[in-house]
């Protein structure tokens, strides 16, 4: 037993000799003196045991070690304690040293990150993004604002960020454009309900969420179809022009990821959406301006020809192209002669189906009918909200969005209507119906010349150019001459006389040769006609001579004649001359009382002379 273990022994031997004290005497002075002895004693121990026991550690005086000689061996001098012997098994005798060969460090040596080698390409690439150019200036809008919420994201490492056009009176809420690390968002309408955006704009002020319960998430934030996870929000609204048009939105999946400062510094992102809307709002502007000058001044050009109606109908395109914004476009056209109102040019941009021409409109029950009956322009921002009718119950028609119709009236008198349609919902404003009303005053007094001219020339029978009879006239006239050959058994015969082109001629003279080679060969061919001839007029090129009472092979060799004459007749035109030729088809007349039979037989005789190279004559029995 060692000096430590009969210290520990006589110090616990004091206990019990202070207890048997206690024990013995009854004396209370000497049981207090004594308790109060083993109080001490107890705390002494408790508290001072520690600290005993570090001191006499320290105070433990280590046995000096003789130093022993270099050469002598090591385990000869090692005593350890009894019970405590051990030997050292190592069967390599060499000691292993730790030199500047073998040394090797624990940590890894931090890397410096080197600059790309195609950092400035790709910086140039993305700082000089060109806006599309397909785009119109909605578009354009659209591309700077989805650029400017990638910021917004990025900068508050948001989830999601978005921007809603608030249409008040609608009440409805509409996703403009939105930057997500989610694929559920889709650009819809929600309307003004009790939700966090709808607070925003009840309020007209920001609201922050810094703890979204996840049982409320769907009902909180709808504009996710299903719950995300969404820990916080925040959302400030945006005025322009002193009214609420909008909010912009931003969420985490962190809790408590946004603050305070967080709105001040969104309200600085809001300012600078306002500045785009303004400057894109004055650049749409300037350029409608330019465009409508422009239609206008195209209707006004001095080079525009209304001679035939399809000359008409194509101005017409080139003007309403830049009044206003249209996805088809419907020309409806009062016909004079025929009395009645129909589709003259149809222009459809979309896939979807639309109406055709020579559509009659119906002028009870319909859209268009409703506009000419009452002079009135009809506007309907959503067509899809009722089951209208734009032209004829007949029509099939895949539209949905907005109707517009503008009737073209001079002095009381319709003639004609302007039809858009629009894809988009509320497309068109009451300020564009008056801009077109007034612009379109122009062209209703064109149409009113047109329909004027055309019916004028319905009761003239004879062709201006020509003083040949024109085509409705020459057609009652033959159709009654066969009625006669056919009662009285005699025969007859048509000519289809064509003027060969002569576009590469055309080039040798200033202006254009036409009229007066129209006019030179009129003039030959009226030179050969009898009493008992029909001459007329049935296109722009092509003239018809009747026979009655003449075999088709007379008639040939007539043909043939008039074709030589021609032929060599020269024409003057400015201060050159040249000659010109026709193509003619000879087609029986006899036992045929069916004037367009007889009219698609020469057709077909004149189709094989052309078909010769012209300057031919063929005859179809």
């Amino acid at each position: 037993m060692d000096q430590r273990q009969k210290k520990r022994i006589l110090i616990f031997l004091i206990f019990p000799v202070l207890l048997a004290v206690l024990l013995y005497f009854d004396d209370p002075i000497i049981k207090a003196i004594v308790s109060i002895i083993m109080l001490v004693y107890v705390g002494s121990i408790i508290f001072l045991r520690d600290s005993l026991s570090k001191e006499i550690f320290f105070e433990k005086k280590e046995p000096e070690l003789e130093l022993a000689p270099v050469d002598a061996d090591p385990s000869a001098f090692i005593k350890p304690d009894e019970g405590e012997e051990f030997k050292i098994i190592s069967p390599n005798k060499k000691v292993e040293i730790i030199t500047n060969d073998n040394f090797k460090t624990d940590f890894k040596e931090k890397k410096i990150t080197l600059k790309p080698p195609d950092l400035k390409e790709k910086f140039e690439e993305i700082a000089n993004e060109k806006v599309p150019e397909d785009l119109g200036n909605d578009g354009q809008f659209t591309f700077v604002l989805e650029k400017v919420l990638s910021v917004i994201k990025e900068s508050y490492q948001a989830y999601t960020a978005v921007f809603f056009w608030y249409n008040k009176r609608k009440e409805k809420l509409s996703i403009e454009r939105f930057v997500s690390n989610s694929t559920d968002i889709t650009r819809r309408k929600f309307d003004v309900e009790d939700d966090i955006l709808s607070k925003i704009i009840q309020k007209e002020e920001p609201e922050l969420l810094n703890e979204v319960n996840p049982a409320a998430e769907a009902d909180a934030i709808r504009y996710y179809p299903t719950p995300q996870g969404i820990k916080s929000f925040v959302g400030v609204p945006l005025f322009y022009d002193k009214n609420l048009v909008g909010i912009l939105t931003i969420d985490s999946l962190v809790s408590d990821s946004f603050g305070i400062e967080t709105i001040y510094s969104l309200g600085r992102f809001v300012r600078l959406i306002t500045i785009l809307i303004n400057l894109f709002e004055e650049k749409q502007s300037e350029s409608i301006a330019q465009l409508r000058l422009k239609g206008i001044l195209n209707l006004c050009n001095l080079e525009t020809k209304f001679e035939t109606e399809q000359d008409l109908y194509q101005s017409i395109e080139n003007v309403v192209r830049y009044l206003i914004h249209w996805d088809a476009f419907a020309f409806v056209y009062y016909f004079p002669i025929e009395h009645k109102f129909k589709t003259a040019r149809i222009i459809n941009k979309t896939s979807l189906k639309y109406i055709g021409e020579n559509l009659d409109i119906e002028l009870s029950g319909t859209l268009v009918g409703k506009s000419i009956v009452t002079g009135i322009p009809v506007k309907i921002d959503d067509t899809s909200a009722n089951n209208y009718v734009r032209f004829s119950n007949i029509e099939d028609v895949s539209f949905d969005g907005s109707f517009l119709a503008i009737p073209l009236i001079y002095e009381n008198q319709n003639y004609g209507v302007l039809c858009f349609e629009s894809l988009k919902k509320n497309a068109y404003m009451n300020s564009d119906v008056q801009f077109l009303k007034s612009a379109t005053n122009i062209l209703s007094f064109i149409l009113f010349s047109y329909s004027t001219q055309a019916l004028l020339k319905s009761y003239v029978a004879i062709d201006i150019d020509t003083n040949a009879l024109n085509y409705d006239t020459f057609k009652n006239r033959l159709s009654s001459d066969l009625i006669k050959s056919v009662e009285l058994k005699v025969p007859g015969a048509l000519a289809l006389i064509k003027m060969d082109d002569f576009l590469e001629q055309e080039s040798l003279f200033d202006g254009n040769p036409f009229p007066k080679v129209l006019k030179s060969i009129s003039d030959t061919i009226m030179e050969e006609m009898t009493p008992l001839t029909l001459f007329g007029r049935l296109d722009e090129k092509v003239f018809g001579v009747y026979f009655f009472n003449h075999s088709t092979k007379d008639v040939f060799l007539w043909a043939e004649k008039l074709r030589v004459k021609i032929a060599r007749q020269p024409i003057a035109v400015v201060s050159k001359q040249t000659t010109y030729t026709v193509s003619i088809g000879v087609a029986s007349a006899s036992n045929k009382a069916d004037v367009d039979e007889l009219i698609y037989n020469a057709n077909l005789a004149l189709e094989k002379a052309l078909e010769r190279g012209g300057n031919t004559v063929r005859n179809l029995n």
